[in-house]
């Protein structure tokens, strides 16, 4: 059963009056529980096809459903519930001037959602923070426990989905593997399906049952986990990508 399915996508940017297509004719689907991946290096489109999940990227013609039904515009508050995103830079998108406590917190406050001191203290013990950092500000933690913060955040809606936007892209390698492990688990512990962006097909072959190669906008080649693994691209650029990354495939390793 597919939870997300983009059919023929098109987003077209105006820059300094030109029309700019950052994503051309994309279709994919994601099934229910399944961990996806979308590769391919900077400007190929693959961030902006989240944005357009989310409803923060002009859609100029496709369609885009979750769970079967097409999604409204604007988003609203059930789609927040389905579905959350984890940027990239933990630092920027968290506010530096509220607590942590704040940051989890909000997210139910503005739902109507009731325990939310409980819920901020179990959201910390599930990414694996001590509940005295409750208090702190995102200055006073490190790029790792931001990002935990970051992913605890996204699920204290408790979504069916997540998207993640590079989540560790700006993370030395050794937290990376940390926060890559983390979210395997809590995808398993909770049944989420992931939509995925990297540029390191090292990441997304750690991360992701299938991946879809991306370059200039335009969908290249999907590819299977066992078919990634084993270099059966049929495509001189998916290939290319397997080559640069080829040397850290094994490296976070599985289950660690």
């Amino acid at each position: 059963m597919s939870l997300i399915e983009v059919e023929n996508l098109t987003v077209t940017f105006r820059v300094k009056g030109r029309a700019v297509q950052a994503v051309q004719d994309v279709s994919l689907s994601v099934d229910l529980r399944e961990s996806y991946g979308l590769v391919g290096e900077s400007g190929s489109g693959k961030s902006t096809i989240l944005r357009a999940i989310c409803g923060m990227a002009p859609v100029t013609a496709g369609t885009i459903r979750i769970d079967g039904e097409t999604l409204p515009t604007p988003r609203g508050r059930a789609f927040s519930r389905q579905v959350q995103m984890v940027f990239q830079d933990p630092y920027a998108s968290l506010h530096p001037r509220h607590t942590i406590d704040r940051t989890l917190s909000e997210p139910l406050a503005i739902h109507g959602l009731p325990g939310s001191d409980a819920k901020v203290v179990k959201a910390l013990e599930d990414v694996g923070l001590p509940t005295s950092f409750r208090f702190r500000y995102p200055h006073q933690l490190s790029g790792g426990q931001r990002q935990r913060v970051a992913i605890a955040r996204a699920l204290m809606l408790e979504p069916s989905i997540l998207l993640l936007d590079e989540p560790t892209s700006a993370l030395d390698a050794s937290v990376q593997a940390e926060v890559l492990n983390l979210l395997n688990r809590l995808r398993e512990e909770r049944g989420l399906t992931f939509l995925m962006v990297s540029h390191d097909l090292a990441v997304i072959d750690h991360m992701c049952d299938r991946v879809l190669v991306m370059q200039n906008g335009r969908a290249v080649e999907e590819l299977s986990r066992d078919a990634l693994a084993s270099a059966q691209m049929t495509t001189d650029y998916a290939r290319s990508l397997f080559d640069a990354s080829a040397d850290r495939m094994l490296a976070p390793a599985r289950g660690a």
